[in-house]
């Protein structure tokens, strides 16, 4: 039985996408191995590894967050300096969910969405 799904994403300053985390998006740090780092938040937790030849304008990497408080989470970050992503307002989407989207300082694409 599956039960939870934990995705990873490549980074290339660990201290950057820790910063990035924890003070715009208010993760928590729950491990740090170095080239290694687990973040969560409420039920979400995110891995990251160490990918320091990253081209970030080559970086697929893409996470959907599905919430419960779409409105709130969105002022929120709006209030902590996060830059929604121009192509990614808040707006919902013909496949009935409200979403908006962000970059993180890798260009790992995190939407953000709740069923309407």
């Amino acid at each position: 039985m599956l039960t939870q799904i934990n995705p990873k994403l490549p980074m290339r300053d660990p201290a950057v996408t820790a910063a990035f985390y924890t003070e715009k998006l208010q993760f928590r740090k729950t491990s740090d191995y170095g080239n290694y780092l687990i973040l969560d938040r409420d039920q979400v937790q995110l891995h990251f590894f160490l990918f320091a030849e990253l081209d970030p304008l080559t970086n697929y990497g893409q996470v959907y967050v599905r919430t419960d408080a779409i409105d709130p989470l969105y002022h929120s970050f709006l209030q902590n300096g996060v830059e929604i992503h121009p192509g990614g307002p808040l707006e919902v989407k013909p496949w009935g969910q409200k979403e908006f989207s962000v970059l993180d300082p890798d260009l790992n694409l995190l939407t953000f969405g709740q069923a309407i």
